[in-house]
C-alpha cells in the first residue's frame, strides 16, 4: 500500500525530468550555430552534456544511497566536508539556485502564454507569472498526494507534447535538411575548440536539474533503493528528449534561419505548420514551463527545511504539517520567487549562477572519493545498496569536464567568476553569523 506521506519513485522521476526540461533546449541552439555549423558537432554537444549529467547522476546516486536525507548538495557537503560548506551551498540554492530560476521560468511562461493567446484575451504577464507561482505554491503546501499529482500530470503532458512536436515536424516538413550522425572533415577540431566549450556551458545549464531528486530524498519511498534509479532513469529520459529535439530542429529548417535566434522552437513550428505555427508553439512552451516551475517549488524548499533542522535560527522553516509537508519552507520559497518577479532584478544573478552551481556540484561529485577514503565502499553483507557503476570513471569524467568549463569561464568571464566568489565569501560570513546567533539563543546571558 503506498505511503501517502511520501512521494512515489514515479513522482521523483517527474521532478528530475521537469527540473531539466525548460526553455533552454528550445532557445540555445541558435547561439550554438553562430560558431558551429556542423550538425554532428551540435548533436555531440547535447550528447556530451548528457553523458556529463549522467556521470554526475551515477555519482550522486551513491551519495544519496549512503547519505539518505533531503537537501541535495547541502546535505552531502555538510556531511562530507564541513557544515560551513553545506551552509554556503544551501544559501546559494536558496537565493540563486531556485528562487531566481523559478521566477524566470514563471515570467517566460507568461510571455509564451501571451504570444499564444494574447490576441484573444489581454494578458498581464506579471500577473500571470504571479498567479502561476501562487497556485503551484499552494498545491505543493497541501499534501504529498496533491503535490505529486500536479507534478506527475504536467510532466506527462510535457513529455507527450515534446514527442508530438518531434513526430509532427519530422513527418510534415517538406524540405528536410541533412543531419550528419557521423563526423565530417574539420569536426574533430571543432570538438576541442573554444566554441565548443562556450556552447557546452549553455548545454550544461539546460541539463541543470539532473540532481533534483536528492533534494526530496527523505520523502521518497525506500530512498536508498529508489533514488539511484530515479536519478539515472530521469537523466536518461532527458538525454533522449534533447537529442530528438535538436535533431528535429536541424532536420526541419536550414541553419541560417536559426542562427543567432532565441526562439528556435517557434521558428521551426512557424516554418513547418504555417502562420499558426508560432502561436501553437507558444502555447506548447507555456504548458511545458508549468511543470518546470512546479518541480523547482517542490525541490527548493527542502533545502530550507533541512537547514531549519540543523540551524536553530531557521528552525521555523523545518516545521511540517500533519501530512509531513514542510509548508512554511514551501511558502517561503514561493514568496522569494514572487519578490524576484516583482523586482525583476534577477537577470544579473543568472549570469553567474551557473558558475556557483557548477562549483557546488563539482565539490559534491569529488565527495564520493572522500566518502570512499573515509568509509570504504560501505557494502554490508545481505543488504542491497547502490554503488557508482564503473567507479571511478563517472566522477572523474564529470569532474574533468566541469573543471574545464569553470576554468574557461574564469579566464573569459572574470567578472562573473569574481561576483560568484564574492557570493561564496558572503555565504561563509553568513554561516559564521548564523552560528554565533544560534549559540546566543542556546546560551542566553544570565542576570
Amino acid at each position: 500500500m503506498p505511503d501517502t506521506h511520501r512521494y512515489t519513485p514515479g513522482t521523483a522521476i517527474a521532478v528530475v525530468v521537469a527540473n531539466m526540461v525548460g526553455t533552454g533546449v528550445f532557445t540555445s541552439i541558435g547561439f550554438q550555430i553562430l560558431d558551429i555549423k556542423s550538425s554532428f558537432v551540435l548533436l555531440m554537444l547535447w550528447l556530451v552534456g548528457g553523458l556529463m549529467a549522467l556521470c554526475g547522476a551515477l555519482t550522486y546516486a551513491e551519495l544519496a544511497s549512503r547519505l539518505p536525507r533531503s537537501g541535495g548538495e547541502y546535505n552531502f557537503l555538510s556531511q562530507l566536508y564541513h557544515p560551513a560548506v553545506g551552509f554556503i551551498s544551501g544559501w546559494v540554492s536558496l537565493t540563486v539556485g531556485f528562487a531566481a530560476p523559478t521566477a524566470l521560468a514563471a515570467m517566460t511562461f507568461a510571455a509564451y502564454l501571451d504570444s499564444a493567446a494574447g490576441h484573444l484575451l489581454p494578458i498581464n504577464r506579471q500577473v500571470a507569472a504571479l498567479l502561476l507561482v501562487g497556485v503551484i505554491t499552494f498545491v505543493h503546501g497541501r499534501n504529498h498526494k496533491a503535490s505529486g499529482g500536479l507534478q506527475n500530470w504536467f510532466t506527462i503532458i510535457k513529455i507527450m507534447l515534446i514527442a508530438v512536436f518531434v513526430i509532427m515536424v519530422t513527418t510534415t516538413v517538406t524540405a528536410p535538411q541533412t543531419v550528419n550522425l557521423l563526423p565530417s572533415a574539420g569536426d574533430g577540431a571543432l570538438l576541442v575548440s573554444s566554441a565548443f566549450a562556450v556552447a557546452l556551458i549553455y548545454v550544461n545549464y539546460a541539463y541543470t536539474g539532473w540532481n533534483a531528486a536528492t533534494y526530496i530524498t527523505g520523502e521518497i519511498e525506500n530512498p536508498a533503493r529508489s533514488v539511484p534509479l530515479v536519478l539515472i532513469g530521469g537523466t536518461a529520459i532527458v538525454i533522449v528528449l534533447y537529442l530528438a529535439l535538436n535533431a528535429t530542429f536541424l532536420y526541419a529548417v536550414p541553419m541560417s534561419l536559426l542562427e543567432g535566434k532565441l526562439e528556435a522552437g517557434v521558428i521551426v513550428a512557424e516554418n513547418t505548420f504555417g502562420p499558426t505555427g508560432a502561436m501553437f508553439m507558444g502555447g506548447i512552451l507555456s504548458l511545458l514551463l508549468i511543470s518546470t516551475v512546479s518541480a523547482m517549488l517542490m525541490a527548493g524548499p527542502r533545502v530550507l527545511q533541512v537547514m531549519g533542522e540543523d540551524f536553530r535560527l531557521f528552525r521555523l522553516l523545518a516545521v511540517k504539517n500533519a501530512g509531513g509537508v514542510p509548508r512554511r519552507a514551501i511558502y517561503t520559497q514561493g514568496a522569494l520567487a514572487v519578490l524576484f518577479i516583482l523586482s525583476s532584478t534577477f537577470d544579473s544573478v543568472l549570469v553567474f549562477s551557473g558558475f556557483i552551481l557548477g562549483l557546488s556540484s563539482l565539490a559534491t561529485v569529488l565527495g564520493v572519493f572522500v566518502l570512499r577514503h573515509r568509509e570504504g565502499d560501505g557494502r554490508v553483507p545481505g543488504v542491497r545498496s547502490y554503488r557508482t557503476w564503473a567507479y571511478p570513471l563517472p566522477p572523474l569524467i564529470y569532474s574533468t569536464i566541469m573543471v574545464w568549463t569553470l576554468t574557461f569561464i574564469t579566464v573569459n568571464r572574470p567578472v562573473e567568476a569574481g561576483v560568484a566568489g564574492i557570493i561564496i565569501v558572503l555565504g561563509f560570513f553568513s554561516y559564521l553569523l548564523t552560528e554565533k546567533l544560534s549559540r546566543a539563543q542556546e546560551n542566553p546571558p544570565t542576570h
